[in-house]
């Protein structure tokens, strides 16, 4: 049977290129290329937003708030078997003034979002698979992202002890994406196709491991 996979994220999902401008194409996204290793049997389901946050609304970047966004993304894509979360790094706009506890709660209630969807008995509760985000680099405040201050950097540090908490807490998955990969030279927040490609390596067993396991839920 068909294994349904909404990767659910920011810009980073939805592909930005740090070094040619506009979207790396599908077969480069880490989501693409997680579908390719993953062959028949598994359907990917892209919702990559730029600017994406976990429950901030941005008013300068309208509908960017995950946790709204969410719930009409899961009820149009259902049934989903597992979902993956690969937010946090827009939380750290300085106008949000996020500090390392209010990131492992706002991700916190984005999985609450989640469990409390009213999925209808024929759908099943799908898996919840957290990534914390690859690090925001030094010299973020002096790029065309003016948006993040030198601050940002070091709390991008931060994500996978928080996240890691709040998923033993809640009984979800997680994988730190910046174990394996990190944000481009060129920008120093977004993903080339190489980094894209080993992050898609690193997520394929770990993704199997989620739809074999029956934590999570």
């Amino acid at each position: 049977m068909m294994k349904n996979i909404l990767c659910y994220g920011d810009s980073n999902t939805f592909g930005t290129d740090p070094v040619h401008g506009g979207r790396h194409p599908w077969d480069v996204r880490w989501t693409g290329v997680l579908g390719q290793l993953l062959g028949p049997g598994y359907n990917i389901i892209e919702e990559g937003c730029g600017g994406r946050t976990t429950v901030f609304d941005d008013e300068l970047s309208y509908g960017r708030n995950g946790l709204k966004m969410l719930v009409p993304c899961i009820a149009s894509h259902n049934p989903l078997d597992l979902i993956i979360l690969s937010l946090g790094t827009n939380d750290l706009k300085h106008r949000f003034q996020a500090t390392a506890w209010d990131l492992g709660r706002a991700m916190g209630q984005v999985i609450d979002g989640i469990r409390t969807f009213p999925f209808e008995p024929v759908y099943p509760r799908p898996q919840i698979l957290v990534v914390s985000p690859v690090f925001i680099k030094e010299g973020i405040e002096d790029s065309m992202y003016g948006c993040f201050t030198k601050e940002a950097a070091e709390m991008s540090h931060v994500f996978a002890r928080e996240y890691r908490q709040v998923c033993s807490e809640k009984g979800c998955h997680f994988f730190d994406a910046a174990s394996v990969a990190q944000a481009s030279d060129e920008d120093k927040l977004h993903m080339t196709a190489a980094e894209h490609g080993k992050l898609a390596e690193a997520l394929a067993p770990v993704v199997k491991g989620c739809l074999a396991d029956g934590n999570g839920l």
